[in-house]
C-alpha cells in the first residue's frame, strides 16, 4: 500500500518534474490564503454544474479522512462553499477542496486553517439542486482527476499523481528529493553552466 502521508514531503514541483505539464493543475487553481500547508490525499471527486453546489456538500459528508475533495464546475458565478462548510470538512477529517470555481466566507476559512485551492471568491452562494453520481472522473483545472488519484497541492500549485502510479512516482520523488540534498550549490551551479553552454554553443550563441 501506498505511503500516502509520504507524498506530503514531496514538493509540488518535484512531482511536476517527474509526471510532466498534464497532471498540473492551471495557474488559477491556487491556495486562497497563505501561508498554506503542504496537503496531499486521495481524490473524492465531486462534478457541480454552473450554479449549483449540491454534491460538494453532499460529499463533505461522504469523503473518508485525509480525502482531497476536487470539485469540477468552472462557474465563475456563485460560490461552491463556504465558512461552515470548509469548517465541518475539517472537522471530518478532509485534507482540503481543490475546487474549479469559487468559495465564499475566506476570512472564515483562513481563520480556520482549512486548505481551499481555487479560483478565487465570491459572496454569493449557488444553488442545491443538481444531483450528480460521486467518485467519477471530473477535469479540474485542465488535468483530469479520478477517485484515488494522488492530490499534492501547496503554494507552487497542485499536481495529481495518477492512482496506478502512485508508488513508482513516490519511490521516485524520494529518490529524486535525497540526490538534491547530497548536492552542493556549487556542484549544482558548475553542472548548471556546463549544460547552458552546452546548449548555447549548439545553437550557435557566441557572446
Amino acid at each position: 500500500m501506498t505511503d500516502i502521508p509520504g507524498f506530503t514531503g514531496v514538493p509540488s514541483t518535484t512531482l511536476a518534474d517527474l509526471l510532466g505539464r498534464e497532471q498540473v493543475m492551471d495557474a488559477g487553481i491556487r491556495p486562497l490564503w497563505s501561508p498554506v500547508p503542504r496537503v496531499a490525499g486521495p481524490a473524492f471527486t465531486v462534478r457541480c454544474p454552473p450554479g449549483d453546489n449540491l454534491m460538494l456538500h453532499a460529499a463533505v459528508h461522504r469523503a473518508e479522512p485525509g480525502a482531497v475533495i476536487v470539485v469540477e464546475s468552472g462557474d465563475m458565478d456563485y460560490a461552491l462553499a463556504g465558512g461552515n462548510v470548509c469548517a465541518v470538512a475539517r472537522r471530518r477529517g478532509v485534507a482540503a477542496i481543490v475546487a474549479d470555481g469559487l468559495i465564499r466566507d475566506l476570512a472564515e476559512v483562513r481563520e480556520a486553517g482549512f486548505p481551499v485551492f481555487a479560483r478565487g471568491v465570491i459572496p454569493i452562494p449557488g444553488a442545491k439542486a443538481a444531483v450528480a453520481p460521486l467518485n467519477g472522473p471530473v477535469r479540474c483545472g485542465g488535468v483530469t482527476v479520478r477517485a484515488g488519484d494522488i492530490v499534492v497541492a501547496d503554494e507552487e500549485g497542485v499536481v495529481v499523481t495518477p492512482g496506478d502510479r502512485r508508488e513508482q512516482v513516490l519511490d521516485d520523488a524520494v529518490q529524486k528529493l535525497a540526490k538534491e540534498a547530497d548536492e552542493t550549490l556549487d556542484a549544482w551551479e558548475a553542472a548548471h553552466r556546463a549544460r547552458i553552454d552546452k546548449i548555447l554553443n549548439e545553437q550557435g550563441f557566441t557572446g
